[in-house]
């Protein structure tokens, strides 16, 4: 019984004894086509309907999952696999892992992680009814498309439910979610650890179940997309963060002149006011990014960066506090310089409000710029501090 084996169909398992038996049989005919050795595990999760007596009956081996959570039955499921290579899909008759010889091939050819495609651009098949209207042409595909534009990940279908790897693979992923997530983090850290992903063409049919199923679209799209973007601090932050401080640099620079007229719509010191508002916004996301991106470095959460390591010799801690500076004597100049005008008038109204405040509002921004500069430098070396264990002294 403890022998390895070559492949293993797993089954995460909350009470489906009214499609447990035909996934089981459909994962035996599998196996047969794939013509490899294997077994059919199911990771139950606390089903009260029987679930588990019936796979056994049909000689599919059985482990018990106290963690509640699709992500910890998954977990326990594959640490329990004797197989090298897994494939996973839910226990809800809505796949066919009959289809298991697709995935075994593409393992024979060196993959590492294989997705199974639902959609027809990859191939793939839904069958009428098998899938909500609201998750076929919004939710996959907008995720799927969100996940290839952040990651970089050739996959189709983000977040299809029947997808194989190896086990080495699974151990360099090192995934740490629990609930709905997983699925997401596997993909993620699959594409930022360089692993070689492919995908196969699969059939999504309606679910055998006469109770609702687990899932809430919203809900669970709303994690997904959340979970995405917590893992890209590039998108989350950085380029939005980019983009505003680009517009209200560019815009405040022309308003510190003149007002400007666009169309009927007149710009002047209260547009200047909310473009410095952008730059400072701006650039507190910027930081954001690098602040989140080292973090996450170092708890292990995204792998190294070289791109952040060459940064971080390039843009030292003193250089961070030189253009902190400068740019805070430069907010000062300028402010300086209204003090002055101010007492030319002795220090009394001034020939025009608007006029002073378009030497104000950049005055202040620039100073505030510079102060964030300053301790931003701090704050980023001390999250790109290497910490070394303490190891016990010799006895």
């Amino acid at each position: 019984m403890n022998q390895p084996l070559e492949l293993t169909i797993l089954m995460p398992c909350l009470n489906e004894a009214e499609t447990i038996a035909r996934c089981v049989e459909s994962a035996q005919r599998g196996l047969q086509r794939a013509g490899v050795s294997g077994e059919i595990l199911i990771a139950d999760n606390g089903s009260t309907d029987g679930s588990q007596a019936i796979a056994k009956e049909l000689g599919a081996r059985v482990v018990q999952v106290k963690e509640k959570g699709y992500g910890n039955a998954l977990r326990g499921g594959i640490a329990a696999a004797r197989g090298k290579w897994i494939i996973m899909g839910d226990a809800d008759d809505s796949y066919d892992f009959g289809e298991s010889d697709r995935f075994v091939k593409k393992f024979q050819e060196g993959d590492e992680l294989v997705m199974g495609c639902r959609l027809p651009v990859g191939g793939g098949t839904i069958v009428p009814g098998a899938m909500p209207w609201k998750n076929r042409w919004i939710g996959n595909p907008t995720l799927s498309f969100i996940g290839r534009l952040f990651f970089k990940c050739p996959a189709h279908d983000f977040h299809s439910g029947l997808r194989g790897f190896t086990k080495a693979a699974y151990e360099k992923m090192e995934l740490q979610t629990t609930g709905m997530e997983y699925a997401s983090e596997m993909v993620i850290k699959s594409t930022l650890k360089g692993l070689k992903i492919s995908e196969v063409p699969v059939t999504l049919r309606k679910d055998g179940r006469s109770r609702p199923p687990h899932l809430k679209p919203w809900r669970d799209g709303w994690r997904h997309l959340r979970f995405m973007l917590i893992y890209s601090p590039r998108w989350l932050f950085l380029v939005p963060g980019l983009l505003l401080s680009a517009a209200g640099i560019i815009l405040s620079a022309a308003l510190a002149v003149k007002d400007l007229q666009l169309g009927g719509v007149q710009l002047n010191v209260g547009t200047l006011m909310m473009a410095c508002m952008a730059v400072v916004v701006g650039f507190q996301l910027v930081a954001f990014a690098f602040y989140t991106k080292v973090f996450a470095i170092a708890e292990g959460l995204l792998p190294e960066d070289p791109k952040l390591t060459r940064a971080f010799k390039t843009f030292t801690l003193e250089k961070g506090i030189v253009v902190g500076l400068l740019v805070l004597l430069g907010g000062l100049a300028m402010f300086l310089r209204a003090l002055w005008l101010w007492k030319q008038a002795n220090f009394g109204l001034l020939p025009s409000t608007e006029e002073n405040l378009r030497r104000l509002i950049p005055a202040a921004t620039l100073m505030l710029l510079g102060v964030q500069t300053v301790f931003s430098s701090f704050f980023m070396s001390v999250l790109g501090l290497k910490t070394v264990r303490r190891q016990p002294p010799a006895v």
